[in-house]
């Protein structure tokens, strides 16, 4: 008995959000379309700022690798939970479930710093206009962005290698649809205490530094715009950040409520909830924010449509 309870984990089993097989070909159905929209938006988004002139500036560059992070993080989760739904094996295998974990957490914390640099940007138009393309150049944007990417890794990277170090030698089943930090600890057979503070400090320093760097860039922001004596010239301020506001609030608000808790049964049940908003409708509702709510990405799509169907 003592051999069999310590036999070494090479799958996991991933329990998904219900058990039902009539409900499960319901959320097959749900979610492929959400998967679907995701990836049309997220996209149709990126050839949009690539191919139109009016949208080759930095607030767009940025935007497009936000909807390039959306894309990767929707598809590193969506398409094996779509299989499993149809599936009778909800397997995943040891390495595929860490690599899963990996780019998680990588990609996360990388939109982090994408969406905290797009505030900066935001900061500069508004409160520095006569240095925003010095301060904003081609150069500082692409450092601005590969920092992200590079320190977003780096960080999965280390959360990744303390999971490898725990043993898994007892119960394989995840309670969730992905797998995902907090309830790989709950089946942890070895001391979690590393991981576990290693997990708050990162997500709970990340979300804090992040958010703190959007406040302060619009703590300015809201300074200078409420300085603007004209009721059009304040109105068209407030309107370019919107929607970057909106994609802010969605995201974090899910992000804190997930992992500054404490991992147990009743908190990865409530995670999993909390999961399907920031892992699908956040990468789905991104760029129909900044799409409805931007009026230069609504005169681009126009454009867009009006060539493929007029030729003009």
């Amino acid at each position: 008995m003592s051999s069999r309870n310590h036999t070494k984990v090479t799958e996991f089993i991933l329990l998904g959000l219900t058990d039902d097989p009539a409900l499960e070909q319901v959320l097959f159905g749900v979610f492929l379309v959400i998967y679907l929209i995701t990836l049309v938006g997220n996209l149709g988004m990126i050839l949009l700022i690539r191919t139109d002139s009016h949208l080759q500036t930095p607030m767009y560059f940025f935007l497009s690798h936000l909807s390039f992070v959306d894309i990767c993080y929707s598809s590193n989760v969506t398409p094996n939970m779509l299989y499993n739904f149809l599936s009778d094996q909800k397997t995943i295998s040891y390495a595929g479930c860490f690599s899963q974990c990996l780019l998680f957490i990588a990609l996360v914390i990388t939109e982090f710093y994408i969406l905290a640099s797009m505030a900066f940007d935001r900061y500069m138009a508004i409160c520095k206009p006569l240095l925003y393309g010095i301060k904003m150049s081609r150069s500082v944007c692409f450092s601005l962005v590969a920092i992200s990417y590079v320190y977003g890794f780096a960080n999965g990277l280390a959360q990744t290698i303390l999971m490898l170090r725990l043993s898994f030698c007892g119960p394989n089943e995840i309670n969730h649809f992905y797998c995902a930090d907090p309830p790989l600890l709950v089946l942890a057979c070895s001391d979690t205490y590393v991981k576990e503070t290693a997990m708050f400090v990162v997500a709970g320093s990340n979300l804090t530094c992040s958010l703190i760097m959007i406040l302060i860039s619009y703590i300015f922001i809201f300074a200078a715009i409420l300085r603007i004596h004209s009721a059009d010239g304040r109105r068209k301020a407030f309107s370019t950040c919107g929607s970057h506001l909106t994609a802010v609030t969605i995201f974090y608000g899910t992000l804190f409520c997930m992992y500054l808790r404490p991992p147990s049964e009743a908190s990865v049940e409530q995670g999993k909830i909390i999961a399907v908003f920031y892992i699908f409708v956040s990468p789905m509702l991104n760029p129909l924010i900044y799409s409805l709510r931007n009026k230069d990405v609504k005169e681009a799509i126009r454009k867009v449509i009006q060539k493929k169907l007029f030729g003009k």
